[in-house]
């Protein structure tokens, strides 16, 4: 059950925030309860949006995305992103099932993207402090310092929506996922 009151529509957020409500629903086909409840603050519904729009145009691949998203959310112990970003992985990254268990385990069946995402939980587990190891193994994998610092930007986008629902007790509105992770 909701903490914080999930505007009921668009008409019922704050006037500063429905122009960005209904522009994620022109993307989006419908507005998620989270980008509802984070209308509370157009300047954080702002902020997120700017910051994900900006990392959407970086060079990660939408699956390594998807797969940071799921390993972030598992970790934070997000109900409401781990099922936001089994369904995105599943529908929209085209990850199967294997795949997505394999990202809440913290790694991945594709050799690169385990790099990604082995990193991704080092970040949240030691709160940033990983050490040069761990950046010039993810560097060894392939990606490059642009690469690693958007690593860190998704950590950092996904922590924020995990600790947002986690605060506001978001109603998930996707198909929910159990937390518990399955082996």
């Amino acid at each position: 059950m909701s903490i914080i009151v999930t505007p009921s529509s668009i008409d019922a957020a704050p006037a500063a925030a429905r122009p960005l409500l209904q522009a994620v629903e022109k993307q989006l086909g419908s507005v998620p309860n989270l980008f509802r409840v984070v209308s509370h603050s157009p300047a954080a519904l702002e902020g997120y949006l700017g910051l994900s729009g900006a990392l959407g145009k970086g060079r990660l691949e939408p699956k390594t995305r998807e797969r940071i998203a799921l390993a972030v959310a598992q970790f934070n112990g997000c109900g409401y992103c781990l099922a936001a970003h089994s369904y995105l992985g599943r529908h929209i990254a085209k990850l199967d099932d294997a795949e997505i268990l394999a990202n809440r385990h913290g790694h991945s069946g594709d050799a690169k993207a385990d790099a990604a995402v082995r990193f991704a939980v080092a970040i949240v587990r030691e709160r940033g402090h990983v050490g040069t190891d761990a950046v010039a193994a993810v560097k060894a994998a392939g990606y490059d310092d642009g690469q690693v610092i958007e690593i860190v930007a998704h950590v950092a986008l996904n922590t924020l929506t995990n600790y947002v629902n986690e605060v506001a007790g978001t109603d998930i509105d996707f198909p929910a996922v159990a937390l518990p992770l399955a082996s």
